[in-house]
Formats: structure tokens, C-alpha cells, sequence
């Protein structure tokens, strides 16, 4: 018998003898011990994924949402385990979930935008960093990131404006993306022109 075939029996019975609260109290407690099992999965993805082991990650986050499809975190990690694999396609898909649950869960919406960056479509990066800056805008990772995006398509301006965002924000631009950005749009970032060009991913 499942899981909830179980509790459904212990609710009937605990019905037919008037022992709602019990019935209630018992099956609260089994849902609490069955949310405690997708957290101990997502946990044990997590090492997973930090030793660099992502098919076994992806197996444990997968095994979180089987038992809590409205767990937004284990989409999340599965997420970014996927896009460790370079497969973005199936991590855009895992980032999409979350976001469907809390339209406010801005990580994904960073996570995703960077799939979306690492496959060349930088509008629709720029789309959900912007969208995390919107719901955190001293998300300094995002700034980063839309930064990154808005060089690539060649709009130094609004690469610069988010340089000086991160800045701002007291935190570190990447010296050799910093370098690049000077040499592809002739300055500095403080009107000082320079020359020569330079790529980064």
C-alpha cells in the first residue's frame, strides 16, 4: 500500500471512530517526515554536485521532487547541475519551474539568464537579469552578468553602467573582463580612450 493509500486508511478509520484530531495530528506528522525525506535528497544532491558527480546530483534532486513537486529549491540545483553539464536546455527548463511556483524566486531567474548567456541568446539573458535586479536590485551578481551580456552584443554603454553598478555596490569587476571591455570600447570607463580589442566569455 502507498504512502498516501496509508494515511487515507488511517484518516477513514480514525473518521468512522470520530478521531478527527488524531486523524489530523497524525497525518500532519507524516507530512513533516515525508518533506524531511525530499529535504535529506536535495542535501545529499548538493554534496553530490560539489564533487563535481552531477549525473548522481541530478539523480538525488530529481528523487526531492518526486516526493515534493512544489520544491522549488531541488529545481533549482537540478538546474544549475545541468548547466554544469552544459546541458542548458534542460536547465532552462528546471530554472523555468521555480519561477512558476514564486514568480518572486530571483536565483532562477539569475540562474536561467545565464544558461541563456552561455548559449549565445543574450536578449533573453539580459531579460531575466534584469528581472532578478527587479525584485533585488543590489543583486550584484546580476549586474555582473547583464554586464557580461550587454558586451557581447556590443552595447558598451549599458556594459559600463552595470560595471559602475557592481562598483557601486563594493564589489569586484573581473580584472580581464574589465580589461576587455576598456579595449573593445576605447575608454576607460572614466571617458580616458584607449585602443585595440579584446574577447571574453
Amino acid at each position: 500500500m502507498g504512502f498516501f493509500a496509508k494515511l487515507f486508511g488511517l484518516v477513514s478509520k480514525s473518521a468512522e471512530k470520530s478521531e478527527y484530531a488524531r486523524a489530523t495530528s497524525e497525518y500532519a506528522k507524516s507530512l513533516v517526515i515525508h518533506r524531511k525525506d525530499a529535504v535529506a535528497y536535495n542535501n545529499r544532491g548538493l554534496v553530490y554536485r560539489a564533487k563535481g558527480e552531477y549525473d548522481r546530483a541530478i539523480s538525488e534532486f530529481t528523487k526531492a521532487i518526486e516526493i515534493d513537486p512544489g520544491y522549488a529549491a531541488a529545481y533549482n540545483n537540478r538546474g544549475n547541475a545541468y548547466s554544469c553539464k552544459g546541458e542548458y536546455d534542460e536547465a532552462i527548463s528546471d530554472f523555468t519551474r521555480p519561477i512558476e511556483i514564486n514568480p518572486r524566486y530571483a536565483v532562477s531567474y539569475l540562474n536561467r539568464g545565464s544558461s541563456y548567456r552561455s548559449k549565445g541568446e543574450y536578449d533573453l539573458a539580459i531579460s531575466d537579469y534584469t528581472k532578478a535586479l527587479e525584485i533585488n536590485i543590489r543583486d550584484a551578481m546580476a549586474f555582473k552578468n547583464r554586464g557580461r551580456a550587454y558586451y557581447h552584443q556590443g552595447e558598451y554603454e549599458k556594459a559600463w553602467e552595470d560595471v559602475r553598478k557592481v562598483q557601486s555596490l563594493g564589489q569586484q569587476v573581473h580584472p580581464e573582463f574589465l580589461k576587455a571591455l576598456q579595449e573593445a570600447s576605447g575608454r576607460d570607463g572614466h571617458d580616458g580612450r584607449i585602443t585595440s580589442s579584446s574577447v571574453v566569455n
